[in-house]
């Protein structure tokens, strides 16, 4: 397939600012979204910034115009005023607008792991591209069902060429630092404070003192769940690009393994010189997503386990970077 101009959507989010980088570098010609009301689009070789907002129909349309591949990657989370207006409508009117158009060849939509339910309920098997639309309660992962049935459908109707990409946790920066230890921003969940219960988890929140939080189950083994680092998510975005047998596919992208919060707590623990401090979460299950299809099809191959990405948030924090601005953390 050949693939000369890219739209990149919510291309100053954290997937967004990562990606750009590499599709300016591979000599593709980008156009990149840059919400009218949102974080500012890096200006970098070969890349054409629009400014505009999803929630216009007319938009869709404008960035459409000569564009070989779509990777749509704007989002609102958790917001219960904007999630319909800006990722439903937003996505259908791009959808819409490949099919007026007919010049697109592949829509990459932006997934989620979110879609399957992960933690939320109990997953006795690895969670593979087969599972059923299951997400957990919210408005996130209920907008990212609803995206990718729309995506589904308007391949079926119209022969929309989808691409759906169902990432992970996706972690940058520190983000594995901010939430592994019990000190601000305290990124994700659980919420380590709401799983305070003895007098000396609660002093640590009290005192302000800081420690690296590890999840427990009510027999004392400790929780295991899947997440990837930005790096192999940029991997397999480049993967996808151009790329015929993923035309009509979806595909998890998630790390090398899941991770079990003991061996990662113990980890950090010892690079930071922190205690350990254990937290019972009954409101958690285990979760592994299955990743042969990914492999064997895409040929994405993720490098970055979890005590590589720890490494790589330990030497953000020593060079003295600061967290980059986000509208929606996560």
């Amino acid at each position: 397939m050949n693939v000369k101009n890219i739209l990149l959507t919510g291309a100053a989010g954290k997937i967004g600012r990562a990606v750009l980088p590499e599709l300016s570098k591979a000599g593709y010609s980008v156009r990149a979204l840059e919400y009218t009301d949102g974080l500012k689009v890096d200006r970098l070789p070969n890349v054409e910034v629009v400014t505009g907002d999803l929630r216009d129909p007319s938009t869709a349309k404008r960035l459409i115009a000569d564009m070989d591949v779509v990777i749509h990657m704007a989002n609102v989370k958790e917001n219960k005023e904007l999630f319909l207006d800006a990722n439903i409508k937003g996505t259908f009117y791009l959808l819409d607008a490949c099919k007026e158009a007919g010049n697109v060849k592949q829509f990459i939509q932006a997934g989620s792991d979110a879609r399957a339910g992960i933690y939320y309920y109990p997953q006795p098997i690895p969670i593979d591209e087969n599972h059923r639309h299951s997400g957990y309660p919210g408005y996130y992962p209920l907008s990212k069902v609803l995206e990718e049935v729309m995506c589904e459908q308007y391949q079926i109707m119209y022969q929309t060429p989808i691409t759906i990409l169902r990432f992970s946790w996706v972690h940058d920066e520190d983000d594995i630092l901010a939430h592994v230890t019990l000190e601000e921003p305290c990124l994700g969940v659980p919420v380590w404070r709401d799983w305070a219960v003895t007098p000396e988890q609660k002093a640590y929140f009290k005192e302000g003192k800081n420690g690296v939080a590890c999840l427990v189950h009510a027999d004392g083994s400790a929780g295991k769940r899947h997440i990837v680092s930005i790096k192999d998510v940029v991997k397999s975005i480049m993967l996808a690009i151009g790329n015929p047998t993923a035309i009509g596919e979806a595909f998890n992208v998630s790390g090398p393994s899941p991770f079990a919060y003991d061996a990662m707590a113990n980890y950090v623990a010892e690079k930071l010189n922190l205690p350990v401090v254990r937290f019972e979460v009954s409101e958690f299950n285990d979760f592994c997503i299955e990743m042969s299809k990914s492999r064997s099809v895409l040929g994405f191959t993720p490098e970055y386990d979890i005590f590589r990405i720890v490494d790589d948030a330990l030497a953000f924090r020593a060079a003295g970077k600061t967290r980059s601005a986000c509208l929606y953390p996560g």
